[in-house]
C-alpha cells in the first residue's frame, strides 16, 4: 500500500489517495485501485482526512475539525455575468461614487441592482435563492423586509450627492436628451400618483418618470419622480432648476415636440441654454416657413444619403419678454432660432397609403351610422355632414382640411437655437432614441412597468436602485452596439452566456475561476474587457 499525491488545478487543492496494488488474472498485468483518505495541507504537508473518522495517517483531532469546518464554508458560484458588471462598475465610476453616498449601504445597493439586471422581470422575494447561487459584492442573502428598510434608507441629500458626482464623469460639450414616461402604480396612497395620459394605456393611475441622459455616453445621469398628472410640456421650468442645483454650466438638451411650448422656448432663451426639439407643421409660423422652402427642399442638393432624405435649414427671428426683476415689467426681446426641415419620400408613400385607407373606413363608418368614438376628432376634421328633404344623411370630403393633411405627408421639423447643419441636427435628434430605449430597459427588464410598493420613501429608494442598474444596462448596450453583438446575442442571451462562468471558494484558499470557453473570451475581447482570470491556465 503507498500513499499518492495528486494536485487539482481547477481548486487547487492537492489530494491523498491510498493506493493498493494486485495481479489482474484476465489482463494479466498489474493493476492498482485508489482511495481518497484526505487533502494535504499547502503550509505543513500534513495529510488532513476528509471525513469525520479519524484515519491513521494523522492522529490529530483538531485537524479533522478543521476539514469538516472548512469543507462547510466551502462555495461554487455563477461568477462570469457579475465580474462583467464589477468592472462596469468600476470603469464608469458607479462603485466609487455610490460607496462615497452610501458608506453603509453600498454593497446591498449594488447586489439588488446586480440582481435586477440579470433576473429580469423577477420579484425581489426572488433575490435570497438568487444570492446562493451568484458572486455579487454583499455576498449575502437580503430579505424582502431588508430592501423595503434599505429604500427608506436612501435619502434624498445622498442621491442628489450621487447625481452630482456622475455629472463631473459626463462631457459637458454633449446634448442632454430628456424625456418622461409614466409608470403604473397598484398603489393609490402615494403622493404623487394620479391619473394622467398614460403612453402606455393602462387603465391605473400613475406617476411620471423624467430621465436625462449623455446623447455621447449614452449614460443616465439624473432623473427625476413627477405626479401622474403632470404633462411634458410643463417639466421644462423645474428641470432647469434642478440642472442648476447640479452644477450644470453648459446645458444642452434634446426633445421631442412633446416639449414644444412657446413658454418652454421661452424659458429657454431667457436662461441662454441650448437646445433641440420637435415641433410640428400644424403651428402657423412652422407651416409658412416650410412652404417658403418647400420647392428648394427636393432639389438633389439637399438629399443627405445618411440620413436617406432631404434636409435644409432656414433662420427665423423668435420674439420673446423676459420680466425684469427690478422695475418688474416685461421687456421684449428677440434672438434668431433655426428652423430645420426634412422630407423623407419613403415615409410619404406610406403615409398616403395608410391616410386612404383611413379615409375608406370613416366614410363606411358614416355612411353605416357605426361610429367609432376614438375617430369622432377625424369626422369633424374631414368631413361635413348634411340632410337631404328626404331626411337622408349625406357626407362631404372637406378638400381643403385633406389638401392640407396630405401637404404634410413625409415632413417633419427640428428647431433649435445652436447653428448646425440639418444633418447634424437630426444626427442628434436621432440618438435622443436612447432614452425610449432606456425607458423600455426600466419598465420592462427592470419589472418597473407596474409599481407594488406602500409608501413613498420606498419608492424612492427603489427607483434610485433602479437607476443605479439603468446606467450598467446602457453602459452595456453602447458597447454590444458598438462592437456588434446584436448580430449575434440579446443582452439577456449575452449575459446568459457569460454567467456559466463558476467561482470557486474554499477558506484559507485563494478563489478559483472555472473554464472559460472561446465564446466567453470573445466577448470579453470584443467588450474590450479582460476576461477573468482562469485556474486552469
Amino acid at each position: 500500500m503507498a500513499i499518492i499525491k495528486q494536485h487539482d488545478k481547477r481548486v487547487g487543492i492537492t489530494y491523498a489517495y491510498e493506493s493498493k496494488s494486485y495481479w489482474d488474472k484476465e489482463k494479466k498485468q498489474s493493476r492498482s485501485t485508489r482511495k481518497l483518505i484526505g487533502i494535504v495541507d499547502q503550509k505543513t504537508g500534513e495529510i488532513i482526512p476528509t471525513t469525520k473518522k479519524k484515519r491513521t495517517v494523522s492522529n490529530s483531532a483538531s485537524a479533522v475539525e478543521q476539514s469538516d469546518i472548512t469543507w462547510l464554508k466551502s462555495s461554487r458560484t455563477f461568477y462570469g455575468a457579475t465580474y462583467l458588471l464589477d468592472i462596469i462598475g468600476e470603469s464608469t465610476g458607479i462603485v466609487a461614487d455610490i460607496q462615497e453616498c452610501f458608506p453603509d449601504s453600498y454593497k446591498q445597493i449594488l447586489s439588488i441592482a446586480y440582481f435586477l439586471i440579470l433576473e429580469d422581470r423577477s420579484p425581489l422575494s426572488r433575490f435570497e435563492k438568487w444570492s446562493k447561487l451568484h458572486t455579487h459584492p454583499h455576498n449575502k442573502g437580503i430579505s424582502s423586509q431588508r430592501s423595503s428598510e434599505l429604500f427608506a434608507e436612501i435619502s434624498e441629500t445622498s442621491r442628489m450627492h450621487f447625481f452630482r458626482l456622475q455629472k463631473k464623469r459626463r462631457a459637458e460639450n454633449e446634448y442632454w436628451a430628456f424625456d418622461t414616461s409614466s409608470i403604473s402604480s397598484y398603489a393609490k396612497l402615494l403622493r404623487q400618483v394620479r391619473y394622467g395620459k398614460n403612453k402606455d394605456h393602462d387603465p391605473l393611475p400613475q406617476i411620471n418618470l423624467a430621465l436625462l441622459f449623455g446623447e455621447i455616453s449614452w449614460l443616465p445621469f439624473f432623473y427625476k419622480k413627477l405626479p401622474g398628472n403632470i404633462s411634458d410640456v410643463k417639466t421644462i421650468k423645474q428641470l432647469l432648476c434642478d440642472m442648476e442645483f447640479l452644477g450644470c454650466e453648459i446645458i444642452k438638451l434634446a426633445m421631442d415636440r412633446g416639449f414644444y411650448s412657446k413658454k418652454n422656448i421661452d424659458d429657454l432663451c431667457i436662461e441662454k441654454l441650448i437646445f433641440l426639439m420637435g415641433t410640428k407643421l400644424s403651428i402657423k409660423y412652422v407651416r409658412s416657413e416650410l412652404d417658403q422652402v418647400r420647392e428648394k427642399l427636393h432639389e438633389w442638393e439637399n438629399y443627405m444619403p445618411n440620413m436617406e432624405c432631404y434636409g435644409i435649414t432656414t433662420p427665423i427671428v423668435w420674439k420673446y419678454k423676459h420680466k425684469c426683476p427690478d422695475a418688474h415689467i416685461d421687456i421684449s426681446k428677440e434672438c434668431e432660432l433655426y428652423l430645420h426641415f426634412y422630407y423623407d419620400s419613403v415615409k410619404a408613400v406610406e403615409y398616403e397609403r395608410d391616410f386612404a385607407k383611413l379615409m375608406h373606413k370613416l366614410h363606411d363608418e358614416l355612411v353605416s351610422g357605426r361610429l367609432e368614438k376614438s375617430h369622432e376628432p377625424e369626422y369633424k376634421k374631414y368631413f361635413s355632414c348634411s340632410t337631404t328633404q328626404d331626411g337622408n344623411k349625406t357626407f362631404t370630403i372637406k378638400s381643403e382640411a385633406v389638401v392640407a393633411t396630405k401637404n404634410s405627408f413625409g415632413y417633419f421639423a427640428l428647431i433649435g437655437n445652436e447653428f448646425m447643419s440639418a444633418e447634424d441636427a437630426l444626427d442628434t435628434y436621432r440618438n435622443k432614441d436612447v432614452v425610449e430605449k432606456a425607458f423600455e430597459h426600466v419598465k420592462d427588464r427592470l419589472d418597473m412597468r407596474r409599481m407594488n410598493v406602500s409608501c413613498d420613501l420606498s419608492l424612492d429608494g427603489k427607483l434610485f436602485v433602479v437607476f443605479v442598474a439603468l446606467i450598467y444596462i446602457a453602459y452595456l448596450h453602447k458597447a454590444m452596439k458598438d462592437a456588434h453583438l446584436y448580430g449575434k446575442y440579446t443582452m439577456t442571451e449575452l449575459l446568459d452566456e457569460l454567467e456559466m462562468i463558476e467561482r470557486f471558494e474554499r477558506e484559507g484558499f485563494s478563489p478559483q475561476i472555472g473554464e472559460i470557453t472561446s465564446k466567453q473570451n470573445n466577448i470579453f475581447s470584443a467588450l474590450n474587457f479582460a476576461p477573468p482570470k482562469s485556474s486552469l491556465g
